[in-house]
């Protein structure tokens, strides 16, 4: 086949079996669809550029063809009799309508299909296909066939369906999007007229999809323009309220309808159009529908033991509260009578309380929702009022259940969410002080302003945190509250004033709060979001109040004293809940220091920590090093203590605070990797979390304390301690433990590497020149590797980091030239040509040939890597200039590479650094533009 491209005359070689058996005709579509599937997805084998040259080339040459052979063969056996009960005709007809999916799914812009939002996406039909969806008579066929083919065939039509209705807008002007639009609809239109086929579950799925296809490609003002549209939207309405009353069929369903109806919605404030949209008549239809179908769902819930809808009910909540918002009164009126109706029936009955109680939990998400619902609409004073009504409602009964004490898990995290859509809306520098909110509130429960509100909302946050130790997922929302309460700027000085949070401050203890105790809570990571907000509220006004420190950290210094004394005896009787007593204060810690965010407030922490406590550090990694849980916590406090934050670590001049507390990092680095190394390697399911997890926070705990400004490192070897060389010399020891694999396998370690690698490039670069050989080519070839990484971040580290190795050597090169003895360096570079040459020959690629996203940052280091390796760059330029086709090319990028170094010098200066930026932007142009019909198949 020489070097012509497999797949070129694919459409006339599977002609052949078109004109052949039956059997022939099942395989030749098979093909097809098999080829146009496998171009669309990329594979472990190719690079991703690679990939989309590849499918692009696919798409510009062949893909328009064989969507246009499938057509005219779905044509051929539409007006034909297709005989059902033959299999070969019936599969015939599935692998075509196949085809036609996978080209109407084809990544035609060349982007990740994965990444593609269902919700969102738009086909991006290539203008060549206008043709093919001018013609009516596509959108037709689809819809006939949908009609006459077995139900069990006809979601694959609707698929299809689902794909021409999201067709790109600008493939048509406004008159032929208008047909276009009609034409679908009046195909919708007769589906809904005979919905008999939609009883099929997938049918019913594939409809729903394509319901949602035409809003979130269509404008409303569109939409009302299209022929019999009155009809249309109440047939539409109709058969969503069908849907929601049957909420147990096919729930996966329902998102799409209510999107539909969603964006209708929020569609309505931009139409400029004069037809009637109607959503005034119909959306109070579809709300009623929904909630009462939820309310109807509570009892046989209950009663079979199904899955209740609530429990992925999160994402619909937000939908109808959008719907509900269209007569946004008789929404409110719906609500306030069935929550009236039904907490008059709880009071009075012991029969139905379950039922009923389940039914309540339903009402306060959906007030919840709909409140919360307000921010994305002009809103009245009318729906202030409205709004306080129903506020009021829930208000009384969370005090009419905690005084009863009978509230269940699922009621009181719908509370929680109901609070959560109050604060976002009501609560902080965005509400409008004299809204009639407050009004009603002051008129029916006494609350006159925010600070009265924000009293109930605390109290019902102890009352959680006291009463709801057991619950992990209670004690988890009410904290995620609390934490983003403490985060407002008006609302917590407000918060700071209340007796409910001075309680919390003072009370901070397992005694008042059983979810701080060592065996409550199996998942201690939310006590670091608990003293997180603690610690906001502590520092709004602590100013320089020591003693006020001293009393709040009491309790937790008491903890401290008491498992110091332990872990440093013999004595230990409990290791495990020694361990998990630990695990919790070292997640304390963490948020307590996470909200030390000003200088003062730190220096208060660090003073009480150290030298008091620090000890306590390394001794739990002697004992426990190979306890995952406690050796994760307690490094990510470290890490936590030692980022120099808003520049909270600001030691005085005298102070050497900065220099003390780098050296307690070393220990902790030091103890806990010497002990990590001996236990070998764990099994391949348990590397990341009993080993590269410890890895990662160690590196990204030294690249903290590395380039936090708050240390003189060069007091480290002028004084003889040896704190930096043995942290450095362990960050070796721990990077020569992973396969290099690894350390491009896992994200959060390779982030956490390359940005300890930059960091050493940048202040330490003669630490890392000074490498051991073999170090050095590790380093190197992780370099090379994150060049190529497909996160942005990743390689535009890895960028910086040779920039600095290079831009080092060549300096020391440039010095030897003028006399100073650098015979090492010499060798380095000498050793190591083949990488250097590699990664120049990477970087140039990329930037020249491949979709760079970080062009300016793979441009700086590509100058030294020239100035290092001259001869094999000439090498490379003749590689290129020798690859081209003709003469005329040649000459083309011969200029080219001659610009690309005109008024280029030999050095490594801005000035000159930038120029080279320049030019090497005009090059990348100029050599895609002279290559374009030249098909690169594997780079220099």
């Amino acid at each position: 086949m020489g070097t012509e491209v497999p797949f070129r005359n694919i459409v006339q070689d599977v002609t052949r079996f078109l004109q052949g058996s039956p059997e022939q005709n099942v395989i030749g579509v098979q093909i097809m669809s098999e080829l146009t599937a496998e171009m669309n997805q990329s594979d472990n084998f190719k690079s991703l550029t690679k990939h989309r040259k590849v499918a692009a080339s696919f798409r510009d040459g062949q893909l328009f063809e064989i969507f246009q052979l499938c057509r005219n063969l779905l044509k051929q056996l539409e007006s034909a009799n297709i005989d059902f009960n033959n299999p070969l005709q019936q599969a015939l007809v599935v692998q075509l309508l196949q085809l036609a999916n996978n080209c109407l799914t084809f990544d035609f812009l060349g982007t990740s299909v994965e990444d593609a939002s269902d919700d969102l996406c738009t086909v991006q039909i290539p203008t060549n296909w206008r043709s093919l969806f001018m013609d009516m008579s596509t959108v037709q066929l689809f819809f006939n066939l949908y009609r006459s083919l077995p139900v069990s065939l006809a979601p694959a039509c609707l698929s299809c369906l689902v794909q021409i209705a999201s067709v790109r807008r600008s493939l048509f002007n406004n008159q032929e999007r208008m047909k276009f639009l009609n034409e679908l609809v009046q195909g919708v239109r007769q589906i809904l007229e005979s919905p008999q086929s939609l009883e099929e579950v997938n049918n019913f799925h594939e409809f729903c999809r394509l319901l949602a296809r035409l809003k979130s490609n269509y404008q409303l003002g569109e939409l009302v323009k299209v022929e019999g549209y009155p009809r249309f939207i109440e047939l539409i309405a109709k058969f969503t309220v069908t849907s929601l009353q049957m909420w147990q069929f096919s729930p996966n369903s329902v998102h799409y309808l209510l999107s539909l109806w969603q964006r209708m919605v929020a569609s309505v404030p931009y139409m400029k159009a004069s037809e009637p949209h109607l959503l005034d008549t119909f959306c109070p239809e579809i709300t009623k529908s929904y909630i009462t179908s939820r309310l109807e769902s509570v009892p046989v819930v209950l009663r079979d033991g199904l899955d209740d809808p609530l429990d992925d009910a999160g994402q619909q909540l937000e939908q109808v509260a959008t719907i509900g918002r269209c007569q946004y009164e008789k929404t409110c009126q719906l609500l306030i009578q069935l929550f009236d109706d039904c907490v008059q029936r709880f009071s009075n009955s012991a029969t139905e309380r379950a039922v009923l109680e389940g039914q309540l939990t339903w009402l306060v998400y959906l007030i919840g929702a709909v409140i919360g619902g307000r921010a994305s609409f002009a809103n009245t004073d009318e729906h202030d009022l409205l709004d306080g009504d129903m506020i009021c409602r829930v208000v009384q009964f969370m005090h009419f259940m905690e005084d009863k004490r009978a509230s269940s898990e699922k009621l009181d995290l719908a509370f929680l969410n109901f609070f959560e859509q109050f604060r976002k809306i009501y609560v902080g520098e965005q509400v409008h002080k004299t809204s009639k909110v407050y009004r009603k509130l002051s008129e029916v429960l006494g609350l006159t302003d925010e600070a009265m509100v924000l009293e109930i909302i605390i109290r019902k946050i102890i009352t959680n945190l006291k009463f709801w130790a057991s619950s992990e997922t209670i004690i988890t929302k009410t904290l995620n509250l609390f934490n983003d309460l403490s985060v407002g700027y008006s609302s917590v000085r407000k918060m700071i004033k209340l007796d409910a949070v001075q309680f919390l401050l003072g009370n901070h203890t397992a005694e008042h709060f059983p979810f701080l105790g060592v065996n409550a809570l199996q998942d201690l990571r939310c006590r670091t979001t608990f003293y997180t907000a603690l610690g906001r509220l502590l520092m709004v006004d602590l100013g320089e109040d020591e003693e006020r420190f001293e009393r709040f950290i009491t309790p937790i210094s008491a903890q401290f004293d008491l498992i110091g004394n332990l872990i440093f005896s013999d004595s230990i009787q409990n290791v495990e809940e020694t361990k998990r007593a630990l695990i919790g204060l070292f997640r304390d810690l963490r948020g307590l220091a996470f909200a030390c965010n000003s200088k003062s407030s730190y220096q208060m922490f660090f003073d009480w920590f150290y030298p008091s406590y620090t000890p306590i550090l390394v001794r739990a990694l002697q004992l426990w090093f190979d306890d995952p849980a406690l050796t994760t916590a307690l490094l990510k406090f470290m890490a936590e203590f030692v980022q120099n934050r808003t520049q909270r670590l600001q030691f005085d001049v005298s102070s050497p605070n900065g220099i003390l507390l780098f050296r307690e990092t070393s220990k902790v680095i030091c103890t806990y990797g010497e002990r990590l190394l001996q236990l070998g390697n764990p099994p391949k399911e348990q590397l990341y979390s009993r080993k590269l997890k410890g890895i990662s926070i160690c590196f990204s705990i030294l690249r903290s304390a590395l380039s936090g400004n708050y240390v003189n490192f060069g007091v480290f070897r002028l004084y003889g301690d040896n704190a930096l060389d043995n942290v450095l010399n362990m960050f070796v020891k721990l990077l020569l433990s992973i396969p290099l694999q690894d350390l491009m396998d896992y994200p959060k370690l390779s982030l956490s590497y390359f940005g300890l690698l930059e960091c050493l490039s940048q202040d330490h670069v003669e630490f890392v020149a000074s490498l051991e050989p073999q170090v050095f080519l590790f380093v190197l070839s992780s370099i090379s590797q994150g060049l190529t990484a497909l996160d942005t971040m990743v390689s535009t580290g890895c960028c910086a980091t040779l920039d600095n190795i290079v831009t080092y050597l060549f300096r020391k090169l440039t010095k030897r030239k003028s006399g100073e003895n650098n015979e090492r360096i010499v060798q380095l570079v000498e050793s190591h040509a083949p990488v250097f040459q590699q990664m120049l020959s990477t970087v140039f690629n990329i930037i020249t040939f491949e979709e760079c996203r970080n062009q300016w940052s793979m441009s700086r280091p590509l100058l030294g890597l020239i100035l290092l390796n001259e001869q094999f760059f000439s090498q490379l330029r003749q590689q290129l200039i020798n690859a081209q086709p003709n003469e005329k090319q040649r000459e083309l990028i011969t200029i080219s590479f001659r610009n690309l170094m005109d008024g280029i010098e030999p050095n490594l200066l801005t000035k000159n650094r930038d120029r080279f930026t320049q030019n090497l932007s005009v090059f990348r142009r100029e050599i895609n533009d002279s290559m374009k019909t030249n098909v690169v198949n594997g780079g220099l």
